[in-house]
């Protein structure tokens, strides 16, 4: 009996040493972490989200959906002090958006990004954010699961992180931390029946982030678009199993000088927004794309290509395959 009591008073000390420690941990990174405001002039509405410190710059990481179509932006800190804010970059296909404050303040806190790829199914993990305008409202979960998404976002695959911590309005753009207070993932989305948190939520892995919205390490930041499977590779006519529906091209990168074409029309297709109107990518230099591990094969090709040498991009463009020549030009790509 004296034994299993003793046990018993270890096995609360450990509790107690791991609550203390999640609550030093939170204490620590909830400088970091920012509460998104929005106003549309159009309809004189307030939107709210959350967002991350991830520079000294005052670079805040948070979901695209938080700033779209906002006029106005602001960032409140964790001391209720407001900054305005303005958008540096916004990837609609892989709701990922980075804002820039307008001064930082000398005591602004950052938050140490994370490597993703080092997160496993079953690690703890915990989101700070704003869920229904409660400023910097703690969660906590466990990683549930590590999908690799049909996205292509800026020249990379979409890694997405799906966990059991509560997300609810208000969180997305937020942070997701690991045990250690690594940033590992940006919220940005919730699996759900009824419009609230059924247990399953989502956050972008801070690697797919990082390449997507930092690096610029890729020739293939200049689009990003949707892999296409059976089905809808089907309803669009495509005369292959698959392939890979362009949606936005930036301009003067070297997918548009090549002359990709972006999407025109918004619509929703098997319960998902897609933009069509766009070039379907058949082929890059001689490789198919009609499953998303194919553009990695791709992505390491491209990569030993010099400047001056060409690549071959086939498409289906209204009907007919079009086989469209670009050149690399690194230098003023890296310009972009």
């Amino acid at each position: 009996m004296r034994m299993l009591f003793a046990l018993s008073l270890v096995a609360l000390a450990a509790s107690a040493q791991a609550s203390d420690d999640l609550s030093e941990l939170y204490r620590s990174l909830k400088p970091s972490v920012v509460t998104v405001l929005t106003r549309e002039a159009a309809t004189r509405s307030g939107g709210l989200g959350s967002g991350v410190v991830i520079s000294s710059e005052g670079l805040v990481m948070t979901a695209a959906h938080v700033v779209h179509g906002a006029n106005e932006i602001a960032v409140r800190l964790h001391d209720d002090r407001i900054i305005p804010a303005e958008i540096i970059t916004s990837l609609a296909n892989a709701d990922l958006a980075l804002l820039k404050l307008a001064y930082v303040p000398p005591d602004v806190a950052v938050a140490k990004l994370g490597d993703s790829d080092d997160v496993d199914v079953g690690n703890q993990v915990f989101v700070i954010g704003s869920p229904f305008g409660l400023s910097h409202s703690l969660s906590v979960g466990y990683i549930s699961g590590k999908l690799e998404r049909d996205r292509l976002a800026d020249g990379a695959l979409l890694q997405v992180l799906q966990t059991d911590a509560a997300v609810n309005q208000g969180n997305s753009g937020g942070p997701m931390f690991d045990e250690e207070g690594n940033l590992v993932g940006i919220v940005t989305s919730i699996a759900s029946k009824g419009g609230g948190f059924d247990g399953i939520s989502f956050a972008v892995a801070i690697n797919s982030a990082r390449s997507s919205l930092l690096s610029g390490s890729s020739l293939w930041t200049g689009f990003d678009g949707i892999f296409l499977g059976p089905e809808f590779a089907a309803l669009l006519n495509v005369p292959a199993d698959g392939g890979l529906l362009v949606q936005h091209v930036a301009r003067n990168s070297m997918a548009d000088r090549a002359g990709l074409h972006a999407g025109t029309q918004t619509t929703t297709l098997f319960n998902r927004e897609v933009i069509l109107g766009g070039d379907i990518i058949l082929s890059i230099h001689g490789t198919t794309c009609t499953q998303p591990h194919d553009f990695s094969n791709i992505r390491d090709d491209l990569e030993s290509l010099r400047d001056g040498d060409t690549f071959v991009i086939k498409v289906l463009r209204g009907g007919q395959q079009v086989e469209l020549t670009g050149v690399v030009d690194r230098e003023s790509w890296e310009i972009l």
